[in-house]
């Protein structure tokens, strides 16, 4: 009988304890913001999972390639845990040549991508209806047409006519609607648009 009374206690409490967190309130997602606002300015930027090849002239033995970290740094032979996410390669490399000139004197670096997955904030989302809804690596003038291609399309539930792109401008979060179905299914080319990094696609499904 005391044991019974002191697992239903304890089972109380636990229950007391879940419906507590429950109420808790978790913080909104901080929006990290590009370099890129215009689709004839796009500059790749480094993110992890990138393979990175970093030549210090004259100096082969610190030279070598390196697999960006998920906490977005890489480690070299004379410089540890250098945040390289979030830059270009050439601000990269200018960042590795001041590090290293506190140990050789006038150091020349080149930074160079050999695998590219890039930073969260330059990824596109389709989220909703679409065959395949996917996070897109960005590429320079990446258009609506080549995003849906490359999620498979529009699934028969789509109310493609309906769907939002939401994009961030000057800070703001803007809303724009577009016209899928008359772009995938009718090959409206004039519904096709320019893509930007960060940009979020999202399909409703047709209420019929």
């Amino acid at each position: 009988m005391k044991m019974t009374r002191l697992w239903m206690a304890v089972c109380a409490l636990f229950a007391l304890l879940l419906s507590g967190c429950a109420t808790q309130t978790l913080p909104t997602a901080k929006v990290r913001t590009t370099l890129t606002t215009d689709v004839d300015n796009y500059q790749y930027l480094i993110g992890p999972g990138d393979q990175l090849s970093i030549f210090v002239w004259r100096n082969p033995e610190i030279s070598g390639s390196f697999i960006v970290r998920p906490d977005g740094k890489v480690t070299t032979s004379l410089v540890e845990d250098i945040a390289v996410s979030g830059k270009t390669p050439s601000m990269l490399a200018r960042h590795i040549e001041q590090e290293l000139s506190k140990y050789i004197n006038n150091p020349r670096v080149t930074v160079s991508v050999n695998s590219f997955s890039g930073p969260l904030s330059e990824q596109v989302r389709v989220i909703g209806e679409a065959t395949n809804p996917a996070a897109i690596n960005y590429t320079q003038h990446m258009t609506l047409l080549d995003l849906m291609i490359a999620v498979g399309g529009l699934t028969e539930f789509a109310d493609g006519d309906n769907a939002v792109l939401i994009r961030r401008i000057n800070g703001q979060q803007k809303s724009f609607a577009l016209n899928l179905e008359r772009l995938v299914k009718d090959g409206d080319i004039n519904k096709n648009i320019d893509m930007l990094p960060g940009d979020i696609v999202i399909i409703p499904e047709a209420w019929y």
